[in-house]
């Protein structure tokens, strides 16, 4: 599968979760969001020597909202290395410092 494929189906993933978030909110208005680190998260990817793309972002989104599996599926295949990934998606989940 080719790579923009790829980041169509994590984007249009992302969406439809974050939909679902907004959508169950009480009286129409956003949940509250949960402690992240995204830029943790992408700062460990691009330390890995993974350029900072919209992937890579998205992917740590995933991270936020406790999909870890697919927040380290997105960064593996946006190229950081696996352990690496791992420990992004693990910082994404985690209150900012």
């Amino acid at each position: 599968m080719r790579r923009p494929i790829r980041t169509a189906g994590v984007l249009t993933g992302l969406i439809l979760t974050l939909g679902g978030i907004v959508a169950a909110a009480p009286d129409g208005h956003a949940a509250p969001t949960a402690p992240a680190d995204i830029p943790a998260c992408t700062q460990m990817a691009a330390q890995a020597g993974t350029e900072t793309t919209d992937a890579v972002t998205a992917a740590c989104r995933l991270g936020v909202v406790a999909d870890l599996q697919g927040c380290v599926n997105g960064l593996t295949e946006a190229g950081v290395p696996g352990g690496a990934a791992a420990g992004a998606c693990r910082l994404a989940a985690q209150e900012p410092r």
